[in-house]
């Protein structure tokens, strides 16, 4: 593999040129643009808008800050004691910005402290603050790359000592894009630039400012082992039988009914693996406040929806049989009152020998009124009644 510097993408050069230099065949690229396009979720028929994007696209600029975050090894190179990479950084961080003024991606990992007028954090003489809100000041488009940069992260879990937040804490007026995550799946980070660079603008973005494409569905709702999670099939211990079956890891902590992330879909190294996928549980990662709202990480979530089928088919079987009998004895009972409604008849006027109790309530019959009784075969003709209906059936 050749290293980006090795082979150095040239001022005003295309993609697409640069990629021919460089040896990489016309139908990797195209593999490239269609895996871009199935990670965005946009239709197989805007591929070839993506193709046409980025192979005609200039070198763009990209301003990347780094700021309160655990990138030892990039902080222990700048303090080095001959600091003339730092110099150099700072003069092409004003150069790229100067020159692409207004048209430049900027890219933030870290999060911003805020404690003690911010000297948790200072490059060059100034805090992290000052830094964010210059570059944020002529940026196109900001990317927070990660928890740091979307909310804090640890450094913002209670107590907060250095006051830590994210960037939209710090900038305004912008469209920011918060890639969630500890760390984020890179390929998100390029399909939200790609979307960027072939579309003139950010993506869809949920209510916490993340992309729908990457963050819009639950870990629990993609997740292989739902449908263990649906049948009452889980681990207990990472030892048991269930963990080498591969069963669900909610009851020993996974946080995916709470999560979303597109980890189940895109996978991590190379789509090899994920968390889950390598039989520990997901910690929720993505959402703010993770480590104070999904800690202690092993302890089991509650409230969480859902019916074990396999593991309840007893009970849910016994609920069926009472639900049965319940309704066989309603039935019953409303069969026995019609059909003693239905032996009851109406009184009659003008047949023999039975007159109502003395203060009965309900209508209150002349003296000459009779009803039928039980052995009474006929029945006094009604007003205006012919002989001919008296033989009908039904008169």
């Amino acid at each position: 593999m050749l290293a980006p510097t090795s082979v150095p993408w040239a001022t005003g050069e295309s993609l697409g040129h640069y990629f021919e230099r460089r040896g990489v065949s016309r139908r990797d690229f195209l593999k490239f643009c269609g895996e871009m396009t199935a990670i965005l979720g946009l239709a197989t028929a805007l591929t070839p808008r993506v193709v046409r994007a980025l192979e005609s696209i200039r070198r763009p600029s990209v301003v990347w800050l780094s700021l309160q975050e655990c990138t030892g090894c990039t902080e222990s190179f700048l303090r080095t004691a001959e600091p003339t990479a730092g110099d150099a950084a700072e003069k092409a961080l004003h150069d790229a910005m100067a020159a692409n003024k207004g048209k430049y991606l900027l890219v933030v990992t870290g999060s911003i402290p805020l404690a003690e007028q911010g000297v948790y954090t200072t490059i060059a003489g100034r805090t992290a603050k000052q830094i964010v809100e210059e570059a944020a000041a002529d940026a196109a488009a900001i990317l927070a790359v990660g928890a740091c940069a979307h909310w804090g992260n640890v450094q913002a879990a209670k107590p907060n000592p250095t006051g830590a937040v994210g960037v939209r804490d710090v900038v305004r007026g912008k469209p920011i894009v918060n890639i969630a995550g500890c760390p984020p799946i890179a390929d998100v980070v390029t399909a939200t630039i790609v979307h960027y660079l072939t579309f003139g603008k950010v993506p869809e973005l949920d209510r916490d400012g993340r992309p729908m494409f990457a963050y819009g569905a639950r870990i629990h709702d993609q997740c292989p082992r739902r449908a263990n999670y649906d049948a009452g099939q889980f681990v207990e211990r990472f030892d048991d039988d269930a963990a080498r079956k591969g069963w669900c890891l909610y009851h020993v902590g996974c946080k995916g009914p709470q999560t979303f992330s597109p980890c189940p879909i895109v996978l991590w190294n190379t789509r090899t693996s994920w968390p889950i996928g390598a039989g520990h549980p997901c910690i929720g990662c993505t959402e703010v406040g993770f480590w104070d709202t999904m800690t202690p990480f092993y302890r089991r979530l509650s409230n969480v929806a859902g019916v074990g089928v396999e593991r309840n088919a007893d009970l849910l079987g016994a609920a069926a049989a009472i639900g049965t009998v319940a309704g066989v004895a309603a039935h019953a009972g409303a069969t026995m009152i019609a059909r003693m409604r239905a032996r009851r008849e109406l009184p009659v006027y003008g047949q023999p020998s039975m007159t109502p109790p003395s203060g009965a309530p309900g209508v209150t019959l002349p003296a000459d009124a009779r009803v039928p009784t039980a052995m009474s075969s006929t029945a006094s003709p009604l007003p205006n009644e012919s002989a001919a209906d008296r033989g009908r059936p039904d008169a």
